[in-house]
């Protein structure tokens, strides 16, 4: 399902605004030039035999616009080209595999089904790997997930690092992600300590985050860390106050997600590698402030949130 020209036009009039007051270090107009990669014989080599793209030579990746943001995903000035870190890794990716690369921006409910039916070749959305999913996808990891607390600039709340910190608060979350799984977890945790209930709210999109948190409708966000740092660094409305393992209580990863068992998997990690040995990875990582969470080498379907 891709976005309706109304939240398209969301999307743009948002991203217009991220390139003209981005955040410091990081120059969304310098970001709009590609960041390409040499294909990698290994990586074309270990394509299944008769393996069929949606679209013959090319790689369709679903990707996030206005869920996500930046420095995930977001329109170039056109107001039509997808820029962000995940549309870059995606182009490592397809360069690797010696393939054009067709971006599609579509929402967080959608790529499940849509990497399952065959509607996408890969899913490149932030997307943790977990124990549930590894059942129905297979992943080829690209960076590190952790996951941040962020709160209003001038709030009273100093820290949230575990389970009582959050009892009877208010917080933003998005639904069937690994951070509400970790939410739930430590509410559970609380109730059975008879500690105040959590009470999770859920918005749309980053917009109506902002809104609800400078509002006072919620005291914290919880989500992506390279998200909530860039958001603070953009206009110094929030701060950060705790930090919390993506794959809560292990560490976990993000991977490129494809469908089960169909062989695509092992192309794409020898494409992730070879981009990380040549140097191509980090550049994307540095030029969206992600390096804090680089990896030394792409895994296939490794333990995750739930394992």
């Amino acid at each position: 399902m891709m976005y309706s020209a109304k939240l398209t036009a969301a999307a743009a009039l948002l991203s217009m605004s991220f390139i003209a007051n981005a955040a410091p270090g990081i120059d969304l107009i310098a970001n709009e030039t590609p960041i390409n990669t040499v294909k990698s014989p290994e990586a074309v080599a270990k394509i299944p035999a008769g393996f069929k793209f949606v679209e013959p030579g090319t790689l369709t990746v679903a990707v996030s616009i206005l869920g996500s943001g930046p420095p995930f995903g977001l329109y170039a000035r056109d107001n039509k080209t997808v820029i962000g870190s995940e549309s870059d890794i995606a182009r490592l990716v397809a360069d690797g595999l010696g393939l054009k690369l067709k971006l599609v921006p579509t929402s967080w409910e959608d790529w499940p089904l849509g990497v399952t039916s065959g509607k996408y070749d890969a899913a490149i959305y932030n997307i943790t790997v977990t124990h549930e999913r590894k059942t129905k996808f297979d992943f080829a990891t690209y960076r590190q997930d952790t996951l941040g607390f962020y709160v209003k600039a001038d709030s009273k709340i100093t820290s949230i690092k575990s389970a009582p910190d959050i009892a009877g608060k208010k917080i933003i979350v998005d639904s069937g992600t690994n951070q509400e799984a970790v939410l739930l977890a430590w509410d559970k945790e609380n109730q059975t300590k008879g500690l105040p209930a959590l009470q999770p709210i859920y918005v749309t999109d980053k917009a109506a985050s902002t809104l609800a948190i400078q509002s006072g409708r919620a005291e914290a966000t919880f989500g992506p860390n390279v998200a909530g740092a860039y958001q603070a660094k953009l206009n110094g409305k929030t701060k950060l106050v705790g930090i919390v393992p993506g794959g809560w209580p292990r560490s976990a990863n993000i991977a490129v997600t494809l469908k089960k068992g169909n062989g695509l998997v092992d192309a794409v990690q020898a494409s992730l590698n070879s981009a990380i040995a040549n140097g191509s990875y980090l550049k994307v990582l540095d030029r969206w402030a992600e390096s804090d969470e680089k990896i030394e080498h792409s895994e296939i379907n490794p333990l995750g949130l739930g394992d």
